[in-house]
């Protein structure tokens, strides 16, 4: 996978935390950029965590489907992609209306977790592609640390506008990479 192919796939995973880092920044009164950095770090350290522990269990079963790796990739990114989008057009109720000044450690890595096990399965899928993990892995960590605080601070003013599209258009992204990693394979 080359560094652009990786770019966009960093920031592509980083959109569903960025868009719960917008609601997350929707519901408290004027965050600071001290408590939207907090928030990116601790979703960008999950998200840099979960590929490769996807990674390392896809590593287990790739002697046995080496041969079908582009087609592995390509199916969990456009699932993957389209679940997000699918999540992007749901109404969903707001989680709680009164503002607060501070999330708590637990509800942020919990969030964190949720939004993070997508990267999990790109992990197991990218087992196939053999790619440097480490610097992808890090890559996706550092976007989402970079778009999680940038999703807090601007929260409380486009929330409830961008919220959804962000996340779609994270799923349009993943789903445009699974289609370059096949059109890869048979171009070339």
């Amino acid at each position: 996978m080359n560094i652009s192919a990786t770019i966009l796939l960093a920031f592509g995973m980083s959109m569903d935390a960025f868009a719960a880092s917008i609601g997350k920044g929707a519901t408290l009164h004027k965050p600071k950029f001290s408590e939207a950095l907090r928030t990116g770090l601790i979703f960008g350290a999950i998200e840099t965590l979960t590929p490769l522990i996807g990674w390392s269990l896809g590593m287990l079963a790739s002697q046995f489907i080496l041969e079908w790796n582009h087609w592995i990739a390509f199916t969990l990114l456009v699932f993957l992609g389209g679940r997000m989008v699918i999540e992007g057009f749901r109404n969903t109720p707001d989680e709680d209306d009164a503002p607060q000044y501070r999330h708590g450690f637990w509800i942020l890595v919990t969030t964190a977790i949720a939004t993070s096990l997508d990267a999990m399965a790109v992990g197991v899928g990218l087992a196939f592609l053999q790619v440097n993990i480490i610097a992808t892995a890090l890559a996706i960590g550092c976007a989402t640390l970079i778009m999680s605080t940038i999703g807090m601070m601007v929260g409380r003013f486009i929330g409830p506008l961008l919220g959804k599209r962000a996340e779609i258009l994270g799923g349009i992204v993943l789903i445009g990479i699974g289609g370059q990693i096949l059109w890869s394979h048979f171009a070339g």
